[in-house]
């Protein structure tokens, strides 16, 4: 989680650069290796937050070229009004269907692959490298370049804001037992072959997840009703008013 706030950061910083002119539209950002320097961090970290830029629509990555800031003046991002429960939603819906084509292609080497995911989340390595990779062997086992497009670019609006970023990591850091059982489902539904039982375990596997984000939402905002209650306490009780 630490590194998931780290690299915002890095995301604000730089839109805060373009925002203000110094990397005007149209030029090109230091390279890779600079960034990383200027910010003191890894390189797949400054990759991260070129990522979540270009999800938000501040630059264009050109192959072989660079990466350069686009004329956002005039342009309103709708994804700044994306939430977490929209991304669910739409992974539920997508992902379900990428799991029943799955059951029909995905082949033996990949299954491992997919297994290997399971090790690793049920001894605690990476569990969130490992789920990220877990959907994306799936996806990439349906051979349909549009299809795997579709969950690379929903797993990247996973980190469009500090709001999402953090709905998701209060679910995902203390769900990881369900997240792994549910894991398992979909798992043997594909090496039966089942596209029917495929779909219904990835959507069991967001309709979980989903009701764990209404669970946060509703913690927090009692959260706040407290604080600001306490406040309240605070500026009327007796001794504030004889002080």
């Amino acid at each position: 989680m630490s590194n998931r706030r780290l690299f915002w950061r890095i995301v604000e910083n730089i839109e805060a650069s373009i925002d203000s002119g110094h990397y005007s539209t149209g030029s090109r950002l230091p390279p890779e290796r600079e960034l990383a320097e200027t910010f003191d961090v890894s390189r797949p970290t400054i990759r991260e937050a070129i990522i979540a830029l270009e999800v938000r629509g501040k630059i264009e990555v050109k192959t072989g070229s660079g990466v350069y800031v686009l004329d956002t003046g005039n342009n309103t991002n709708s994804n700044e009004i994306i939430n977490a429960f929209e991304v669910t939603q739409a992974r539920a819906l997508i992902e379900g269907e990428v799991a029943a084509i799955a059951a029909t292609t995905i082949n033996r080497d990949e299954l491992k692959q997919l297994n290997a995911t399971l090790i690793a989340m049920e001894k605690g390595k990476d569990i969130e490298a490992a789920d990220e990779e877990f959907h994306k062997i799936i996806a990439n086992s349906t051979r349909n370049a549009a299809m795997i497009l579709s969950v690379e670019n929903l797993w990247r609006l996973r980190s469009l804001t500090p709001e999402i970023i953090d709905d998701y990591d209060s679910v995902c850091s203390s769900d990881n037992t369900k997240t792994l059982a549910e894991h398992k489902a979909i798992y043997t539904a594909l090496e039966s072959g089942n596209a029917t039982e495929a779909r219904h375990a990835m959507h069991g596997h967001f309709n979980r997840l989903i009701n764990s984000l209404f669970d946060v939402v509703e913690t927090k905002a009692l959260e706040e009703i407290k604080r600001k209650n306490s406040e309240k306490r605070d500026l009327y009780s007796i001794p504030s008013l004889n002080s």
